[in-house]
């Protein structure tokens, strides 16, 4: 990315389609808009136009001009709507920039310029690109609660108290000869840390609700060879999805699918049967299941009449549902757990409204949780523990001072005002081109 540029991109969606967004954001943006629409129209305004290079009309469409600061980059901004026909897109991208000082634009570079100019902070970064990325609408209203800038302001809310503290404790560390600095800290300093440490605790109690919301319920389909694993996948999903055969071993890799349950977001993961084996590629497919055990959130246990159960793997703590497949070959008195047929869909309804019901009660209930990623809950765990410093220094102001410099740092980590560069390019590299 080079300062100074103007850059230029397709923003909207896969062409062909009925409109294509073009966005230009830079100091050039002004008279580029000018000079394709023959005139700079009133900001924020949608104006009709045609839209020509040199003399050659290429389409007719709206634009419209955000002078900066006022625009999501804080730069000069401008957009084409135009017809989403691939030769309109491809001749105006080509003809933009063709321009000195114009190029291309890469992934996530608007984002990150709004990000540069103070737009946005990481949380609300991070916000936008799951709200890009949301399938579901539980992952919808918890994306556009952090872009909105819900995190955001609780961290600069508990900032704020680190702060007072901090600025108490340095006052006596400076000014501890004048007759109107006392030598302690008021009473009520321990009570306002203790009051925040809560509310953190809170924050990141809800952690784990947030990411099942964000990466999904993932739950396992695991048994032994050859019980239906892959059955009960492609009944699930009403796809065929995964192959099946009655040869023992068919599935050696792990294959995952989506499943939207009353707005949770549901990976069902399919995966090798657990038994001993001499064959080194189901061998590995073993590994690979045992290691998707051990990172799922729910296992479904499959056993059947026809196959010997083995040993259930340990899950340590995981949830394990064991599931009886393949009711059709058994009465219902032999069955010794809940009973499915994924030939005959019976039990089907039940087993998904279970899973329905466990996605609702891990992913909570009410707002959406203030922590979804995985560097949320270190950056709370880290002040929490700076927190806990600041208790056992109290007698010895300077450590308690530096206690709350860690504390507030740690927060500053998350919302990008200090140590950014750490994780700018891995987030802005999973954005498209043209946000």
């Amino acid at each position: 990315m080079r300062d100074g540029d103007t850059i230029v991109a397709l923003s909207s969606g896969a062409l062909p389609a009925g409109v294509a967004v073009i966005r230009l954001s830079g100091p050039k943006s002004g008279a580029l808009l000018a000079e394709f629409a023959g005139a700079l129209p009133q900001p924020r305004r949608l104006t009709l136009a045609d839209i020509a290079d040199h003399g050659e009309v290429l389409d007719r469409g709206l634009v419209a001009w955000f002078p900066g600061p006022h625009s999501f980059t804080g730069e000069d901004c401008a957009e084409l709507q135009v017809h989403g026909s691939r030769a309109v897109v491809r001749r105006l991208l080509r003809s933009l920039s063709s321009r000195e000082g114009v190029r291309l634009a890469e992934a996530g570079e608007f984002t990150r310029r709004a990000f540069e100019s103070g737009r946005l902070d990481l949380t609300a970064v991070e916000g936008l690109g799951d709200l890009i990325e949301a399938e579901t609408e539980n992952q919808r209203r918890q994306a556009i609660a952090r872009a909105d800038g819900g995190l955001s302001r609780k961290i600069a809310a508990w900032r704020a108290v680190l702060l007072d503290v901090r600025a108490e404790i340095e006052a006596r560390l400076d000014f501890s000869d004048e007759s109107d600095v006392d030598a302690a800290l008021p009473a009520n300093v321990a009570a306002e840390v203790a009051v925040l440490r809560a509310d953190m605790l809170d924050a990141n109690a809800s952690f784990e609700h947030g990411r099942i919301v964000r990466d999904g319920l993932r739950v396992a389909i695991a048994g032994p060879a050859n019980a239906g694993k892959s059955s009960l996948l492609n009944a699930l999903v009403k796809s065929d999805v995964a192959i099946v055969s009655d040869e023992p071993g068919t599935t050696r890799d792990v294959r995952e699918v989506a499943l939207d349950l009353g707005g949770h977001l549901v990976i069902l993961v399919d995966m090798a049967g657990l038994r001993e084996t001499t064959s080194k590629a189901e061998a590995e497919g073993v590994r690979r299941a045992h290691a998707e055990i051990a990172r799922a959130d729910l296992v479904l246990w499959l056993v059947a009449p026809d196959v010997p159960e083995g040993e259930r793997p340990a899950t340590e703590g995981v949830p394990i549902w064991v599931i009886s497949s393949k009711a059709d070959l058994l009465s219902l008195a032999e069955a010794s757990f809940d009973v499915i047929s994924s030939a005959t869909g019976a039990g089907l309804p039940e087993l998904l409204a279970r899973l329905e019901a466990f996605a609702t009660d891990r992913s909570g209930v009410g707002e959406p949780a203030i922590l979804s990623h995985e560097r949320d809950r270190a950056a709370i765990e880290a002040a929490l523990a700076a927190l806990a410093d600041f208790d056992a220094e109290l007698e010895q102001l300077e450590l308690a001072a530096d206690a709350m410099r860690r504390a507030s740092d740690a927060l500053a980590r998350l919302t990008g005002e200090i140590d950014a560069e750490m994780v700018l390019d891995r987030l802005f590299a999973a954005f498209c081109i043209g946000k």
